[in-house]
């Protein structure tokens, strides 16, 4: 088993703000919910399970960061628990929005 696999496992996140992307896409405001804080760079391409309020689940592909409060690195997020990233919407019943559970797809 990989570390990069281990470090993902479990992992859960909350929508804390999400936006449309200047060019195309969302960007989401994440705070860790359950789990071992991700590294940033296994976060960089990753797969999201994202599940609403109610139930309606949307699939998505991390595209990268957004800068908004500063440049993501595996310490901030281990502190604070929040990273801002730029996902695309690939299916699904989005867009992605407040209160929505993520998880990391691997």
């Amino acid at each position: 088993m990989s570390t990069e696999t281990a470090t993902n496992r479990g992992a859960s996140f909350r929508v804390l703000d999400a936006m449309d992307a200047p060019h195309s896409g969302r960007i989401l405001r994440l705070r860790l919910q359950g789990g071992e804080a991700p590294s940033v760079r296994s976060l960089r391409g990753a797969k999201l399970r994202a599940t609403s309020p109610d139930g309606r689940t949307c699939a998505a592909t991390v595209t990268g960061f957004a800068l908004v409060g500063g440049k993501p690195t595996d310490e901030r997020l281990a502190r604070t628990g929040r990273v801002d990233v730029r996902v695309r919407e690939e299916d699904g019943a989005g867009p992605i929005g407040l209160r929505w559970e993520i998880e990391i797809d691997r």
